[in-house]
């Protein structure tokens, strides 16, 4: 994994497909002088910037009909090849006077479902019932397995087949809170990160330093315009500290939002004659992770064993009782986390500073990065305040163009 193939990051360098991302341009290529988070599209190996028509991911997507209009535009200003700008994107080969990629999502509200697939929900009650011990986590894990087996995937949420298994749990005393929203009518949905704060390919994802037992959760991310329509996909990292949680539910939001916890990318791929949410549905996802200490962990999973719809997920999410007139990003839940024992017997996983993470999907592409501790990676520092000053950057320097 040492080797990356910046020639298959992207499905055929974006040959087909309507991709759409954002990347941070230097004043010197930037078409209109200023710096900042440019809105772009990859078409055919390069990257084209589209700051002069939009000036978020959030416009572009709460746009009317966004594939016709991107395919409307001619002669877009060019930031270099695709493979370049990926090359660039590498936190430990980046040249911040080149462009590089950063997270395709801007002020769109980030938001997640937790417990969507069997397995993660299994895991959540081993959580729990650990009280954040690793060292009991693998036995309360077999105890389940030998109960109930590992063949989950056939659970319907809601069905009269999850109330069984709520009562199996039950009677041997594994019921959980978890079990509510994993197999009840109700999905769980938090608040993953903050407008502007997810990271992007190449970047560094961060842990905290006091976090014992962590890892990561690779899932499809779908790209929500503020009238609910579901418009395109990426991939997503939602970082996650096990200790955390475990000790207590209450402790969701330090166990999942923090510097560097949310990764969301490499570029939206949006909604067009050569993908759909059909695709989303049936995609299989890709997981493989390097540690600097030769430990290494792989799995393949599928979107079919998803517990619940993503139109019902995101139905869960906006409408009538709560809107995002930015729109939003969706985690739709992990497919697979790693329990292997990675230091002692019994202990599973942990991550450990320097792991390579690498999730991908034939439809989406490759999202990579590589883990620190929170306190050691870029602070986040370009928040709202500092995206409307650009902004009224921008529009000055269009009025003055203009008069």
């Amino acid at each position: 994994m040492k080797y990356i193939d910046l020639n298959h990051l992207i499905p055929q360098l974006a040959e087909t497909g309507t991709w759409i991302g954002r990347c941070t341009v230097p004043a010197k290529k930037a078409y209109n002088g200023i710096a900042g988070p440019h809105v772009i599209l990859a078409r055919k190996g390069n990257v084209y910037d589209l700051s002069e028509y939009y000036t978020s991911t959030s416009e572009l997507i709460n746009s009317k009909n966004p594939v016709a209009s991107l395919k409307a535009l001619t002669e877009l200003p060019q930031l270099g090849s695709l493979t370049e700008i990926l090359k660039n994107s590498l936190y430990f080969n980046r040249n911040p006077k080149l462009p590089y990629f950063i997270a395709p999502n801007d002020i769109q509200a980030i938001k997640a479902c937790g417990v969507t697939f069997i397995k993660s929900l299994l895991e959540r009650v081993i959580e729990e019932k650990a009280k954040g011990d690793a060292h009991i986590a693998n036995d309360i894990r077999q105890t389940i397995y030998d109960s109930l087996g590992k063949d989950l995937s056939k659970v319907v949420a809601g069905s009269p087949e999850t109330e069984k298994l709520k009562k199996e749990l039950q009677e041997k005393g594994l019921w959980s809170q978890y079990l509510e929203v994993g197999i009840g009518k109700d999905a769980e949905v938090f608040s993953k990160a903050q407008p502007l704060s997810a990271i992007g390919f190449g970047a560094e994802v961060g842990v905290l330093k006091s976090s014992k037992w962590n890892n990561p959760e690779p899932e499809i991310v779908l790209a929500v315009s503020s009238s609910g329509k579901i418009v395109g996909a990426t991939l997503g990292n939602d970082v996650n500290l096990r200790d955390y949680e475990g000790r207590s539910a209450l402790l969701l939001g330090e166990a999942k939002d923090q510097n560097g916890s949310c990764a969301i990318g490499p570029m939206f791929r949006l909604f067009d004659e050569t993908f759909s949410l059909e695709d989303v549905k049936n995609c299989e996802v890709d997981f493989a992770m390097q540690g600097k200490d030769n430990f290494s962990t792989s799995g393949s999973n599928k979107m079919k064993e998803i517990s619940r719809t993503p139109e019902n997920l995101v139905n869960q999410v906006i409408g009538k009782n709560h809107q995002y007139p930015d729109g939003l990003v969706l985690f739709l839940g992990t497919m697979f986390a790693p329990t292997e024992d990675r230091n002692k017997k019994g202990l599973g996983f942990t991550h450990k500073k320097g792991d390579q993470v690498n999730i991908s999907s034939p439809h989406l592409g490759t999202l990579i990065n590589w883990v620190n501790t929170c306190d050691k990676i870029p602070k986040w520092e370009f928040g709202i305040g500092a995206f409307t000053n650009y902004v009224l950057q921008r529009n000055s320097k269009k009025t003055q163009a203009q008069s």
